[in-house]
């Protein structure tokens, strides 16, 4: 058992879109960075090189290891700087992990880092999400105690403590994040599976619905590498591009979708009513400057693009998004959450009508709460009392999965509910599933 105030406890949440980090009982991450990890093949990078020798000492170091032959980059920093054959990868797909070098080298840079701390001396709190397979949390258990040496463990559902920063037991949890929107009622402190749904939309696909539509309209973002700014008298700047040939596609991809994803936290707005071309073609435009100097205007995208959370099939009326075959099939946020609701027990459904909570960096959209509510009035039964809740600060949505693992991490009651490191030893990685149902 660990007391609370004398050794402060670890947590991390890993999302699909940034990873937050920092210290249990603080009030905001101390270290947030993207998920996203750039990558250079070392054998692409040799090849450029007319040193062989260097090639040479590089394999033979690295041919034990088959994932060793890739140099990693992590952290804002590390990924803003352009470099030749860097790609930039996931170690996540559908909110799962998938590549756990790439996990264990973000782990590294916020322990290392971000944090300046030896995870030896701090229990961790790790935020996972509801769809997570007991194969995922036996290897997050084997890395953390096996490779870290951590003196305990726990991992928490993101909907539980989404619910637990709201200080409620119950609720349904609309976590919209970078790669996807996941919604889950809660019930005492306990997710329930058979009722979670999730659809492909995220902030990432907004984002890139956002790009293509800018794209169709003749405008072309410049990733901030790709030109230099030149003040030709006082005041007045030229812009000269910059040719880099070896600069990866997914690089510029991501560069442009940093500008894209700013234009769409400045400008967009989730619509009043269920938009509809004709009348959002006249209204006023919103300029917004990119970083080579140019000055666009943000018509009827600024509606348009939030309103496919609620109605998927907008999405298929852009120009060069209609290869998307899941988008389809995908459900709005309300239907969502009426088809969850009425997966649970008759008993509790009048309580999650009476406490949705909107949670993730997508949520902190402006007017969607009021959007989602007005929606979720028309269409839920009548006697259901629909209240959605959402922190005013834009802040605490984005970070409500980390600021509930804070707020449990820190409680005295919570010191006996640790997975210690004598327990893995006796009982195995797989007793997890015990301590942390």
């Amino acid at each position: 058992m660990y007391g609370g105030d004398e050794v402060s406890a670890i947590v991390i949440d890993l999302g699909s879109h940034t990873c937050k980090a920092g210290y249990a009982g603080e009030d905001a991450p101390k270290a947030v960075f993207p998920s996203v990890v750039g990558c250079i093949d070392q054998m692409d990078a040799d090849d450029d090189k007319e040193n062989n020798d260097s090639e040479t000492n590089n394999n033979n170091a690295d041919s034990n290891k088959p994932k060793g032959k890739r140099k990693l980059y992590v952290g804002s920093q590390a990924l803003g700087f352009r470099r030749d054959h860097m790609e930039v990868v996931s170690p996540l797909k559908d909110g799962v992990v998938v590549d756990w070098d790439i996990v264990d080298n973000i782990w590294d840079h916020a322990f290392k880092d971000c944090l300046l701390i030896d995870p030896k001396e701090h229990p961790m709190l790790l935020a996972e999400p509801s769809s997570n397979t007991q194969l995922q949390r036996e290897k997050t258990a084997e890395l953390m105690f096996e490779k870290y040496k951590v003196p305990a463990l726990f991992l928490a559902k993101n909907a539980v403590l989404t619910s637990f920063a709201s200080g409620r037991a119950t609720s349904v949890v609309i976590d919209s994040g970078g790669g996807s929107t996941m919604v889950a009622p809660v019930h005492d402190g306990y997710v329930l599976q058979k009722a979670v749904s999730s659809s492909p939309i995220g902030g990432e696909f907004l984002t890139y619905c956002l790009m293509k539509s800018l794209e169709s309209k003749g405008i072309v973002i410049k990733p901030r590498y790709s030109f230099k700014r030149k003040e030709i008298q006082p005041g007045v700047f030229q812009t000269v591009d910059v040719d880099l040939p070896h600069t990866t596609e997914s690089y510029k991809l991501y560069s442009q979708r940093v500008i894209a994803s700013d234009i769409k936290e400045c400008v967009c707005r989730a619509p009043d009513t269920p938009y509809d071309e004709s009348s959002y073609s006249n209204i006023p435009m919103t300029p917004y400057e990119l970083p080579d100097g140019q000055t666009i205007e943000i018509g009827a995208d600024r509606f348009k693009i939030p309103d496919i959370l609620f109605n998927p099939s907008l999405a298929q009326t852009i120009p060069g998004v209609d290869n998307f075959a899941e988008i389809s099939s995908a459900r709005g946020l309300p239907q969502m959450v009426i088809e969850s609701i009425n997966r649970c027990d008759v008993d509790i459904r009048k309580e999650l009508f009476g406490s949705i909570l909107l949670a993730g960096g997508t949520a902190s959209m402006q007017q969607l709460k009021e959007r989602l509510e007005k929606d979720l009035l028309e269409e839920s039964p009548q006697a259901a009392r629909v209240k959605v809740l959402a922190s005013g600060n834009a802040t605490e949505r984005r970070f409500s999965v980390w600021i509930g693992g804070s707020i449990l991490a820190s409680l005295g009651s919570f010191q006996q509910m640790w997975f210690s490191k004598s327990e893995y030893e006796e009982h195995g990685a797989s007793y997890i599933q015990r301590k942390c149902p």
